[in-house]
């Protein structure tokens, strides 16, 4: 039995005129593509988003690096994109999209019960990170991507995406609420 092709493998075979190459990279990839854009912008505009996606990594599979043979990061890397295209496009009196939304599933009804709301705590915290470190944070711990492939994803060598990473880390660390939050943790662990 041969193994299935690689991403790269299928790419290339859409470039010589295979239709159902490309489709297939599109259903190894969707789901996990689909939630980066959901966690980024809700789930009802990712969808329509993820078409967008979809039709330029298309228009672009002529310049996919062939020596990758996962093309999740480059994936991510087109989805990165058309979210800066999409928020480029707003209109200047629309307000952006308040980052301390990023997490879904918040519950604010936890906050009743004196407890520390953790959610709430790490939504600050990740808006006072820069954009690009962010970005680099939330692709390896929501993503589950390498550093290097998160680094990849938006376009930046490893060693810049790693110290993203370190500072991302670093400011979460000593950011408002983080130490509380990493306290209660330990505690909620003991018991």
């Amino acid at each position: 039995m041969t193994p299935d092709p690689d991403d790269a493998e299928l790419i290339a075979r859409s470039l010589d005129g295979d239709e159902n190459a490309f489709v297939e990279v599109v259903r190894r990839h969707e789901a996990a593509v689909g939630a980066y854009l959901a966690r980024r912008v809700g789930r009802d505009l990712a969808e329509d988003l993820l078409g967008e996606v979809w039709l330029a990594a298309l228009k672009s599979r002529a310049t996919y690096d062939r020596a990758f043979p996962d093309a999740g990061p480059w994936l991510f890397g087109v989805a990165h994109n058309t979210l800066r295209r999409h928020w480029r496009s707003r209109p200047a009196e629309e307000p952006l999209a308040d980052m301390t939304g990023m997490v879904s599933g918040w519950d604010p009804w936890a906050a009743v019960d004196d407890r520390v709301d953790g959610e709430s705590a790490l939504r600050r915290a990740l808006a006072l990170l820069r954009p690009q470190q962010r970005e680099i944070l939330t692709l390896v711990a929501w993503e589950d991507l390498t550093v290097a492939d998160a680094g990849r994803a938006i376009g930046i060598p490893p060693g810049t995406a790693r110290r993203h990473l370190h500072e991302a880390r670093m400011a979460l660390r000593n950011a408002p609420g983080m130490a509380a939050l990493a306290g209660h943790n330990t505690l909620k662990e003991a018991n």
